[in-house]
């Protein structure tokens, strides 16, 4: 029994070896990831998908510290990033030539490789502010997040076309750099959006006595009005020190993406790496509890790489027309 045992082993052993090699035909040397800043959720999941690559593919793959989700889609366009995360609003406008970076130009070959999770938007004060909900906004000092991101780009549209927030100061910076911000009272509030738990939120709240903000039904319908492509969300009670109760907020999803030149071998290895092993990536990030096959659909609005297609297809998930 243990001979046959060690045998069957080894067999399927050296089945899964060329099941990777069987065709590196066009497969780069190495592979850049186009991420968020540090303390964001991208840069923290990126990093161990990035080490993930590198060990079963055996290609180099690093994350890269980017401005987020606007600029990761224009580099992946452009062919300067093999790989790139992005919510599903900024990658949609790109599509139709509507990206701030690159107006006018549709980015007709970004395609989708896997489902990440959903980017809820946050915001928290320090308890001690007189900030008490979104309504005390109007006349105060904002922190964004980084220029190009999920984050800047939908809480900067809010603030410029809801009603009641007049005089709002909106500055730019990484997640971690904006915390520290707050914690040094250059700014009034901390607005985000990113996977949770969020690293700069969760050292904030650690370290400091904060209160997290949760949309009243008025300003959730505002938000909703003026990005579409939003849905309602629930940050779960606890998901940081300082929040005893429940959030309400609305979320984006993310995707992973790549260009239509990525060879569909690799684009299919890939796929299926994030797919088939959903414990290890939980480990790159607790936001991976959501990366998972049958989110697939969520992405309806870029084309999906063949190679992807072929590893959902294969898994049972059909891929509609319109979005091969």
């Amino acid at each position: 029994m243990k001979f046959r045992t060690f045998a069957a082993a080894a067999i399927c052993a050296a089945l899964a070896g060329p099941a990777i090699a069987q065709d590196r035909e066009g497969w780069p040397n190495s592979i850049t990831i186009g991420t968020g800043s540090q303390g964001g959720t991208y840069f923290g999941y990126g990093s161990g998908f990035g080490a993930m690559i590198s060990e079963a593919l055996d290609i180099n793959a690093g994350a890269e510290i980017t401005g987020g989700p606007v600029q990761n889609v224009t580099l992946v366009e452009t062919g300067e990033h093999q790989l790139g995360f992005v919510t599903l609003g900024p990658a949609d406008e790109a599509r139709k030539g509507e990206s701030p970076l690159m107006p006018g130009v549709p980015h007709e070959k970004v395609r989708a490789l896997f489902p990440m999770y959903q980017t809820p938007l946050q915001a928290a004060v320090l308890a001690s502010s007189d900030i008490e909900g979104f309504g005390d906004l109007s006349g105060k000092r904002v922190g964004v997040g980084p220029a190009g991101g999920t984050s800047a780009t939908y809480w900067t549209r809010f603030f410029e076309n809801a009603e009641g927030f007049d005089g709002v100061k909106t500055s730019n910076a990484g997640g971690s750099d904006t915390a520290g911000q707050l914690k040094d009272g250059l700014i009034d509030a901390f607005v985000y959006a990113a996977g949770l738990p969020t690293g700069a939120y969760a050292q904030l709240a650690v370290e400091n006595d904060v209160r997290f903000l949760s949309m009243d039904d008025d300003t959730l319908a505002k938000m909703m009005d003026i990005v579409p492509a939003m849905a309602p969300f629930t940050i779960p009670a606890g998901t940081y020190e300082d929040q005893p109760e429940n959030l309400q907020t609305v979320s984006l999803w993310n995707f992973a993406i790549t260009n239509e030149a990525m060879p569909e071998s690799l684009a299919y290895e890939i796929t299926k790496l994030a797919m088939e092993n959903h414990d290890r990536m939980v480990t790159n990030h607790a936001a991976a509890k959501e990366t998972l096959p049958e989110n697939v659909l969520k992405n309806q609005v870029i084309p999906f790489h063949p190679g992807a297609v072929k590893w959902f297809e294969e898994n049972g998930f059909e891929i509609p027309a319109e979005l091969k």
